[in-house]
């Protein structure tokens, strides 16, 4: 069985701009409320009629960085998930690194350079 995508993100220049357009466009419930202002949606009450769905976040990335629009990939190990996805020709782009307690991500850009994450632990 493969491993669920269980986050996406979008990462900006403005993310409070961002949380504002993207919960006026889809009716997302964003709780922005947190030290590092990132936006978070929960999968609860935004899914379809049949249950589909997953959760994610809004937020501001560092000066200077344009953003991206990825997912996240449940795995058990975000180390050995990265040093795959080089093993595979994709280039790690961070990670991993604990963001909280619990939870460790990474992000690998893929041999198109598409931007892609891992998470180790619960969101």
């Amino acid at each position: 069985m493969g491993q669920p995508v269980v986050h996406f993100e979008v990462i900006g220049k403005d993310g409070a701009r961002l949380q504002s357009y993207y919960a006026d466009l889809f009716g997302w419930q964003i709780d922005s409320d947190n030290q590092m202002n990132y936006g978070t949606v929960q999968r609860d009450g935004n899914t379809n009629s049949e249950g589909a769905g997953i959760g994610g976040g809004v937020g501001t990335g560092p000066e200077g960085y344009d953003g991206h629009v990825t997912f996240y990939v449940d795995v058990p190990d975000a180390e050995a998930a990265l040093a795959k996805a080089e093993e595979l020709g994709g280039t790690r782009v961070m990670g991993p690194d604990q963001v909280m307690e619990g939870l460790v991500i990474g992000q690998f850009a893929d041999p198109e350079g598409h931007v892609v994450g891992v998470v180790q632990g619960r969101m």
